[in-house]
């Protein structure tokens, strides 16, 4: 959960890699450091900080040229955050320089081995393992040195490693956290996410899992860990430099909420068949004859991507009538599951790179299941290792929290149960009248949006509270769940959600004025069922923000949303929770971009 810069070329390497691990800074933020020399010194020069980018930056020397380096920027996993637990990590002959992200699994047994050789650690972390590895390889070329290393490594690993003694390449590995390669005019980089690269390359390679590679200046190779050499062919990024800019907005949170007009009309785009009253998902990998032997799906996802999943499943029996639910993928692989050949998994991560749900797709493609991917960045992992899927054309998302994408993923849903409804027994009227629903939804998003000063002056009443209670029914409650997530994720508030009618079954003991509860509302057929719960609530001398369709008696505040089709309300009904955990945590001074411990891509257990 952290991010790696490399460049090998011609220009001064400094300011390029200070400039990607800015890019970067989302993916892990609590130390950084790098690593450069040229070809004609080979002599390694490093700088490392605990703290932002900027902090490193502020220690970067004023003679601290060359020409060939590799940075790094942390997100904790092994040691405290520290100068000496910053990435990269050297030898004690200063040769070796190695940034990793993942985790090392047997880090503490080959750690053990090594201080019984009489090797020194400088630090408390797993990487620095491997650099010691590579360091005491008597191999010939450092590609054979660091294979060497990853032959008794367990775990997952992204790394990139220089070495004095072969100044004019570097090396770097996959295995289960992501490595891309930018391919420049007699230049070269790498990093862990494209955002690093699109300011100087728009064409890419993504090294699969087991894979390795050789950059020089004018020519890069890829190889297996094995040694077998494998074919790259460089593909075109779809997103621009520009997509990663805030763009005159305060936070990357406030532009992705505004961003999410556009993004919906995205995932929407080419893809409506008013012939049919249904949908073209070309990438589902999915004939008709074939979606109509599924029996149930089951949705895997973490975090947000799990909310979306809930969502999904609610719209997939609804709509196709097909019985389905959603997991944590990273309770799924855990606990033995039966692997049905009649069961569809739907694999769900913004990323495409969350380590426990590609783990869980692995396994079920052991398994031998059909495995189906919605993800939001094209050529990932999971949508490479998937046998189908779509994805939710969000654009980059920056803030550590999830919003466009979040929204983008569920109306992704709407469209593939639309989809397999209309192959089962959907109606053509019922078709026709989701389409209508989702053709609306820019133009409410829209709406809501324009709402914001109303609800910043809401939240503002609730940013003193230590803790809130979010409640929805049903289709209500997955949203509940996500909005209780994001205000805890950038206000650092304690909030829970619960099932509506589950407060009676206990919660019901924690209402006084000081807990307030904010309601999903919406006008469905359980509107009274809800309402009955804010009786509940009031009695109780509790505080309600309610989310409807109408003013609620009940509720000392309302944020009225537009009505759409009863199975398309949770989309929009989430949008105004996520301004109201925005300028909660902007009323409190918060880090909302970069909220304390968390990271933006999950690429370790």
């Amino acid at each position: 959960m952290c991010g790696i810069v490399g460049y090998i070329g011609k220009r001064d390497v400094a300011p390029l890699l200070l400039e990607g691990l800015a890019r970067l800074e989302y993916r892990g933020y609590d130390s950084a450091g790098m690593v450069i020399n040229s070809p004609k010194s080979a002599a390694l020069k490093m700088v490392k900080a605990k703290g932002r980018v900027r902090d490193l930056e502020a220690r970067v020397p004023k003679r601290f040229s060359g020409t060939t380096g590799i940075a790094h920027t942390r997100w904790a996993t092994h040691g405290a955050p520290s100068d000496h637990n910053s990435h990269p990590h050297l030898d004690p002959e200063n040769k070796v320089a190695v940034v990793h992200n993942g985790i090392v699994d047997n880090a503490q047994e080959l750690r053990a081995k090594l201080e019984a050789d009489g090797v020194v650690f400088a630090s408390e972390t797993d990487t620095e393992v491997i650099t010691h590895l590579i360091a005491r390889s008597q191999a010939e070329s450092l590609e054979d040195k660091v294979r060497d290393a990853l032959k008794v490594i367990e775990g997952t690993y992204g790394i990139a490693v220089m070495h004095a003694d072969f100044n004019d390449r570097i090396v770097v590995a996959r295995n289960g956290s992501p490595v891309i390669l930018g391919i420049g005019e007699k230049e070269m980089l790498v990093a862990s996410d494209v955002a690093a690269l699109i300011a100087h390359t728009r064409q890419v390679v993504t090294l699969d899992d087991g894979e390795m590679a050789t950059l020089k200046a004018d020519d890069f190779r890829t190889y297996t860990v094995a040694g077998a050499s494998t074919t790259a062919t460089p593909e075109t990024v779809e997103w621009e430099a520009a997509s990663y800019d805030m763009g005159g907005h305060d936070t990357y949170m406030h532009k992705e909420i505004s961003e999410q007009p556009d993004a919906v009309d995205r995932v929407l785009r080419g893809r409506i068949d008013d012939r049919f009253s249904t949908v073209h998902l070309g990438g589902l990998n999915l004939d008709p004859r074939e979606a109509r032997t599924i029996r149930r799906i089951k949705i895997l996802g973490c975090g947000t991507s799990y909310h979306a999943g809930l969502i999904g499943a609610s719209l997939i029996e609804g709509m196709a009538r097909i019985p389905a639910d959603a997991e944590p993928a990273s309770e799924f692989r855990y606990r033995n599951p039966v692997v049905d050949p009649d069961t569809l998994y739907i694999a769900v991560s913004q990323s495409g790179e969350t380590y426990d749900v590609l783990a869980a797709v692995q396994e079920l493609k052991r398994k031998g299941a059909r495995v189906l991917g919605v993800v939001n960045v094209v050529g990932s992992a999971i949508a490479r290792e998937a046998d189908g899927g779509v994805y939710v054309h969000a654009g980059p998302e920056v803030c550590v929290v999830s919003t466009k994408c979040f929204t983008n993923t569920v109306v992704a849903f709407a469209l593939l149960a639309l989809h397999l409804g209309r192959i089962r027994d959907l109606s053509v009227t019922d078709g026709k009248r989701i389409i209508e629903g989702l053709r609306k939804l820019p133009a409410q998003i829209e709406e809501i949006l324009k709402t914001e000063d109303e609800i910043k002056s809401i939240a503002a009443e609730y940013a003193g509270a230590q803790s809130m209670m979010f409640i929805g029914r049903v289709r209500g409650y997955p949203v509940a769940l996500e909005a209780s997530l994001k205000l805890k994720e950038i206000s650092y508030i304690h909030a829970e959600a619960y099932p509506a009618s589950e407060l009676k079954h206990g919660p019901l003991a924690l209402i006084e004025p000081a807990l307030p509860t904010v309601a999903i509302v919406p006008d469905d057929d359980l509107l009274e069922k809800n309402r009955a719960a804010l009786e509940e609530i009031k009695a109780r001398s509790g505080r309600i923000l309610a989310v409807a369709h109408q003013p609620q008696a009940k509720a000392d505040h309302t944020i009225v949303v537009p009505k759409n089709e009863d199975e398309l309300d949770p989309i929009l009904m989430g949008i105004p929770l996520q301004l109201f955990a925005y300028h909660t945590a902007l009323a409190m001074g918060r880090d909302i971009d970069k909220p304390r411990n968390l990271a933006k891509s999950v690429t370790v257990e």
